[in-house]
C-alpha cells in the first residue's frame, strides 16, 4: 500500500497506519485477490481519491458511505459518486431529489460529486475496495480500521465539521464523534428501501450550510455544474 500516492496533509496524519500489521495484511489480501484474477473496484490509483480531492485541513463536511459500487465503471473512490456518463445509482437519485426539495437545486444529469469534494466535502466510504458484482466482499479485511482512523483524526484535530451519517451502519461508525465540537446529522439511508422513512424531508444540505455559516465557514455550493435535468417527482 505504501506505493500508492496520498495527498500530503493526509499522509502526515495517517502515515503510521501504513506500518501496522493490519495494513500489511490488507495489502496482501488485495494482491492475492488480483493474482487470483478477480476484478476489483475502484482501480488502485483511486483507492484514496476522496482524500486526494479533499485535504485534511479543508474538510468541512463528511458524507459517510459503506462500500464502493461493485458494477463496471461505477466506483471511482468517492462515496455515492459515479463518473459522468455512468447511470446515476438509485440512492444518488434520491439524494438529488432531496437536494431539490431542500435547496431548490435541480438534479444534475450526471452522478459525479467531485465538485463537492473539491469544496471540502469528504466523500468517504468505510471500505475502499470491492470485488466485481460482490457487494460487501471486502468488509472485515482492514479498511474499516483505516477509515476509523480518518474519522478519529478529524474528530480530534479539527473543529466545526458536519458529519452526515445516513443509515445505521454510518451512525454506528460515527458514534464516537464529539458533538460539542462538530455537527452530526443523521437520518435513514437514501436507498429506495428506506428513503421514504425519513430521508426525504431531512434537509441535510441546508442544515449543513446553516451550521457552517454559524461558525464563520464558507458554505458548500451543492449545485453540480455539468448540467441539470428536470426534477423527478418524489412519490410516497
Amino acid at each position: 500500500m505504501v506505493d500508492i500516492r496520498l495527498e500530503p496533509s493526509w499522509k502526515l496524519h495517517l502515515q503510521d497506519e501504513f506500518t501496522k500489521e493490519y495494513m500489511w495484511e490488507l495489502k496482501q489480501f488485495l494482491l492475492n485477490e488480483k493474482a487470483a484474477g478477480k476484478v476489483l473496484y475502484p482501480k488502485g490509483s483511486e483507492y484514496f481519491h476522496a482524500l486526494d480531492l479533499t485535504p485534511f485541513d479543508q474538510v468541512k463536511v463528511v458524507i459517510l458511505g459503506q462500500d464502493p459500487y461493485h458494477g463496471p465503471g461505477q466506483a471511482h473512490g468517492l462515496s455515492f459518486s459515479v463518473r459522468p456518463g455512468v447511470r446515476i445509482p438509485p440512492s444518488l437519485l434520491n439524494m438529488y431529489k432531496e437536494l431539490h426539495s431542500d435547496l431548490n437545486i435541480p438534479p444534475a444529469n450526471h452522478g459525479s460529486l467531485e465538485s463537492w469534494a473539491k469544496q471540502g466535502v469528504l466523500l468517504l466510504n468505510s471500505v475502499l475496495t470491492v470485488e466485481h458484482k460482490k457487494a460487501a466482499s471486502h468488509q472485515g479485511q482492514g479498511w474499516e480500521q483505516f477509515t476509523d482512523r480518518i474519522i478519529a483524526e478529524l474528530n480530534e484535530k479539527r473543529k466545526h465539521i458536519v458529519f452526515i451519517l445516513w443509515g445505521s451502519y454510518a451512525q454506528k461508525k460515527g458514534r464516537f464523534i464529539d458533538q460539542d465540537c462538530h455537527c452530526v446529522l443523521t437520518s435513514v439511508h437514501p436507498s429506495p428501501l428506506s428513503a421514504h422513512r425519513g430521508f426525504f424531508g431531512s434537509k441535510p444540505f441546508s442544515k449543513a450550510n446553516a451550521y457552517l455559516v454559524s461558525k464563520g465557514i464558507e458554505p458548500v455550493d451543492w449545485s453540480l455544474s455539468l448540467g441539470v435535468v428536470p426534477c423527478p417527482e418524489v412519490t410516497s
